[in-house]
């Protein structure tokens, strides 16, 4: 329940794993769902932004549901109260997941542009810059700034150079 608890309990899962002897393929799996546990309780918020909720989708990927499942299941109060207003946000969570998912496909997103036209369109040869300026246009259609196809990701890359 401390301030960075998930970070400190995503590191742990590996030893775990190991002191337990699972299956180390599913350590990953098991890291991003301890790390990204938080994430959906924050968006239960009326307020909250498409962004939020596009970023959790695609950091989330295809475990948003084993997700929500693991955040259903975390909740420990015993109060009926408080229970049934954390399923209900979660609900709303759900909902608006729903929602960006159906308007921008984030979970079979992918970067409507591609390294090597980057590089044709900037003129540079590969290294960092082109990560950086994929970075860029990534943040730009998560954060809902262009719209995620090509032609707006090049108009918006040439507006970087």
């Amino acid at each position: 329940t401390f301030h960075g608890h998930e970070e400190a309990g995503a590191r742990m899962v590996k030893g775990l794993f190991r002191r337990l002897k699972l299956p180390m393929e599913r350590l990953a799996y098991v890291e991003k769902l301890v790390r990204l546990h938080l994430r959906p309780v924050a968006l239960t918020n009326e307020a909250v932004t498409d962004s939020a909720v596009r970023r959790l989708l695609f950091d989330a990927g295809d475990e948003i549901d084993d997700l929500m499942t693991l955040c259903r299941a975390d909740i420990t109060s015993r109060n009926a109260a408080r229970v049934a207003k954390i399923l209900r946000g979660y609900e709303y969570v759900a909902e608006r997941l729903a929602e960006v998912e159906a308007a921008d496909r984030i979970r079979a997103w992918r970067p409507p542009i591609d390294g090597a036209e980057i590089m044709q369109i900037a003129g540079i040869e590969p290294g960092r810059e082109v990560g950086r300026l994929k970075h860029l246009i990534e943040d730009a259609v998560l954060d809902g700034l262009i719209p995620n196809d090509a032609d707006a990701a090049r108009a918006y890359l040439r507006t970087l150079l």
